[in-house]
């Protein structure tokens, strides 16, 4: 984990286009960069990270939109290695907004409001997800779409792919459920070795 570091970012991440909304609530040392903060997004909202991700964030001193994740060959525009760059140079409490897609077929967008600079608390481990509401949809859902079916399949005992469903998620899915204390963060640098 991050070492030497003084000062906490809090984001509200909420995914878009579902209501009522799916949201997160984290903590994270500011010197993260945007791989460290792809990596708590992922694990606090329940995603299983084997998807390609994009964070589009305004560059506070060209005013420039720019594209920050991990880049390809075969990439239509230019998108910076969110592992070389640290997220506090960009987000501040004078450039609180940026975006986070995750998965380019299902297209889940978020929100990421920077709400709160902190100082760190040292009884206190980071990154940690202080609150939100409502599971997270199942990877490889459909989208927005494919997960309206799923929740209103889940609603229905008598719907003809509920069981199909329950057999493809190995488990019922209850849209509502959330538990902080379940979260388990990863180490970004585990993952990134894991990665590739």
């Amino acid at each position: 984990m991050k070492k030497g570091y003084h000062v906490i970012y809090q984001f509200k991440i909420m995914l878009l286009d579902i209501t009522p909304v799916i949201w997160r609530r984290i903590q994270v040392p500011d010197v993260y960069t945007f791989w460290d903060l792809h990596v708590a997004i992922q694990d606090a909202m329940g995603w299983s990270d084997y998807h390609l991700h994009e964070f589009q964030v305004v560059d506070p001193k060209s005013g420039e939109l720019l594209y920050i994740g991990l880049p390809t060959e075969d990439a239509f525009k230019e998108v910076l290695d969110c592992r070389k760059l640290r997220m506090s140079e960009y987000l501040s409490i004078y450039n609180r907004k940026a975006s986070y897609l995750y998965d380019f077929g299902d297209n889940w967008v978020h929100d990421i409001l920077l709400e709160e600079v902190l100082g760190r608390d040292l009884s206190v481990k980071y990154p940690r997800c202080t609150d939100g509401e409502r599971a997270c949809p199942p990877e490889d859902v459909g989208g927005v779409m494919g997960y309206r079916d799923l929740v209103g399949a889940m609603k229905d005992k008598n719907h003809p792919d509920r069981e199909d469903l329950i057999e493809w998620l190995g488990r019922e899915y209850d849209p509502e459920s959330f538990d902080r204390a379940k979260i388990r963060f990863d180490d970004p640098e585990e993952r990134l070795k894991n990665s590739f």
